[in-house]
């Protein structure tokens, strides 16, 4: 108990004040502020850290950045080891509130059904991301904005009780917003269904399991390390004899890397949309989803 209340006071003395308008939130990814922005309507004033065309695993936060955290009511992350610069982000800011336990603090990964996550990585803190604890890319799962907006709603809940009708009511909305686009995504997926796949990174395996693609290989064969000429050796052919005719790709992904092995293993290189913001179409979290499966079936469709 006394633990306990002594947290709290830190935390109290700690906390800003500010002042009952829009809660000041901190998110590490446009798609997580974006949900936040869904639930938290104009009650809520969102910064983000990461930048959508840039690889979300090596960020340099801004001094002013970091202003904005030490103001923030609630720190929102993907966790796991998604984001390996937020340890010195946070060491820096110094602030007892965003730690694991805090109101203050959500992580989102905590309520999402991992995949990967049976045989952990091991690296050093500070080393490449490996998805040390289970991939990492959950929001490109769009069923997993379920329990993503849940943690969110209870968060702003504790934080601003008297707006809970209102934080209740924009999820309810943004929810069957999402299911009835999910009927027309997974309609529009259904004919390819068991289409197979490589993958440059491993963002797309969360996608990948919902619209019934299947993943063959991946370019990476750790995430963060480019693959040796022998491994590239062995990952061309095994495409060629799979019949494999795509290879997904980021915009942040190696060009020249993405185009060889295209051209040695005749695949179609198709660039995907992993966060929102990371093209104009993708100006939210739904339309993030419309972008990608439009171009996914055009070119599916086109190789028919």
């Amino acid at each position: 108990m006394l633990l306990s209340l002594v947290f709290t006071l830190a935390l109290l003395a700690a906390a800003p004040a500010w002042g009952g308008g829009a809660l000041p939130i901190v998110t590490t990814s446009t798609d997580l502020k974006a949900l936040v922005g869904a639930v938290g309507g104009d009650r809520v004033q969102v910064d983000n850290l990461a930048p959508p065309l840039l690889d979300p695993h090596a960020i340099d936060v801004k001094p002013g950045q970091l202003a904005k955290i030490k103001a923030a009511a609630l720190l929102v992350r993907i966790g796991l080891d998604h984001e390996p610069w937020l340890v010195r982000v946070l060491r820096s800011v110094n602030d007892p509130r965003f730690v694991p336990g805090s109101p203050h603090y959500l992580d989102t990964s905590k309520r999402i059904q991992l995949l990967q996550g049976e045989r952990p990585r091991i690296r050093a803190e500070g080393g490449v991301h490996v998805h040390g604890f289970g991939n990492t890319h959950f929001w490109l799962d769009p069923e997993n904005a379920r329990p993503i907006t849940g943690a969110i709603l209870e968060a702003l809940e504790y934080l601003s009780p008297r707006d809970r009708p209102y934080f209740e009511a924009n999820r309810k909305r943004f929810l069957e917003q999402l299911d009835a686009r999910l009927g027309r995504w997974t309609q529009a997926m259904a004919p390819y269904r068991g289409t197979r796949i490589v993958l440059v990174h491993e963002s797309w395996a969360y996608f990948a399991q919902r619209f019934g693609l299947i993943v063959v290989a991946v370019l990476e064969p750790t995430p963060g390390i480019p693959p040796s000429p022998s491994y590239l050796a062995t990952l061309t052919q095994k495409m060629r004899q799979a019949g494999v005719k795509f290879l997904i790709a980021e915009p942040y992904s190696n060009a020249s890397l993405v185009d060889e092995v295209a051209a040695r293993s005749g695949a179609r290189a198709i660039t995907l949309v992993p966060s929102v913001g990371g093209d104009p179409e993708a100006r939210d979290y739904l339309a993030l989803f419309d972008l990608n499966i439009k171009r996914l079936t055009e070119a599916l469709t086109a190789s028919r």
